[in-house]
């Protein structure tokens, strides 16, 4: 189907069959790859007993990277959840939590779902498990809400990149936040209409981000990228649930994210050339872990 080549297309499939988005997927996988419906629900189920699993292994307080540059961030964060210490409450210090969680599980080599990428990889489960415990919400409308970020995250690459490579942390981190804004929307009631200004707000708010690794590991910025990311994810959400549209269509958005990563230079697309790679206190983080080589 074309469905996976336009959000506007997804929308419209859902809009006219009075569906969810994420039944519409669903049943299109089931008939492009000839397996039922429950068949592949519980494939999407092992993945989300992956997420959460990833988030419990990643608050773990003495884990540490090979690097030494990250670990026991999520702890200390869930530490300032639990005595109330938080500015914006619980359940944003929560997502907070597990973004770091699982994204500092992925440094250290821990086994996570890269959704869309291992780079981005703790925004979609910090915000959809977030949401689920706040919400106390069924865990089969979480696991579909998953198909539901799964489209919105292959129309983007079909029409731009997920890959830092090749149109910088826009392409990663505003992804996945984007596609977790619409899963948030879903989830929350709104509309499939609702879910594609959820996700055109988000990746709107990201585009032009940089990839910049310290030392090309995914760690400085990538995990802290992957706590703001889960934050943007809950203003979509939030905007578009108040009833609040982005001005430009979802595909458009895309197509310019597109457009900006294609004009980014080399030094700001994962090459660590740039930025805070690039940055004295960088490259003597990269010489302390590498050496002059």
């Amino acid at each position: 189907m074309g469905i996976y080549y336009s959000v506007e297309d997804l929308v419209s499939a859902a809009e006219r069959e009075n569906k969810k988005i994420s039944e519409i997927v669903l049943a299109d996988q089931a008939r492009e790859l000839e397996k039922t419906e429950p068949e592949l629900y519980e494939i999407m189920l092992a993945s989300f007993r992956v997420m959460q699993q990833s988030v419990e292994d990643g608050i773990d307080p003495d884990m540490r990277s090979v690097s030494g540059l990250s670990g026991g961030g999520a702890y200390k964060m869930k530490q300032a959840v639990d005595k109330g210490k938080t500015l914006c409450g619980k359940v944003f210090g929560s997502a907070l939590v597990r973004a770091l969680a699982v994204s500092e599980s992925n440094a250290c080599m821990g086994k996570i779902v890269a959704a869309p990428t291992a780079g981005s990889c703790g925004i979609i489960p910090a915000a959809l498990l977030t949401i689920m415990e706040d919400r106390e919400l069924p865990e089969p409308d979480v696991v579909m809400a998953l198909f539901t970020s799964s489209a919105f995250g292959m129309v983007i690459a079909n029409n731009a990149s997920i890959a830092g490579a090749q149109g910088g942390c826009q392409a990663e981190c505003g992804a996945a936040s984007a596609m977790a804004a619409a899963a948030l929307t879903e989830l929350a009631g709104g509309t499939a209409r609702m879910a594609e200004h959820a996700c055109a707000i988000a990746l709107k708010n990201i585009l032009g981000l940089v990839c910049d690794p310290v030392a090309g590991l995914v760690e400085i910025p990538c995990i802290k990228r992957n706590a703001m990311g889960v934050a943007n994810a809950f203003v979509g959400a939030e905007l578009a649930l108040a009833g609040i549209q982005s001005a430009i269509p979802a595909d458009e958005v895309i197509i310019a994210m597109k457009r900006i990563g294609d004009a980014m230079p080399r030094s700001l697309k994962e090459t660590s050339e740039g930025g805070l790679a690039a940055t004295p206190t960088g490259k003597r983080l990269k010489k302390e872990i590498f050496g002059d080589t």
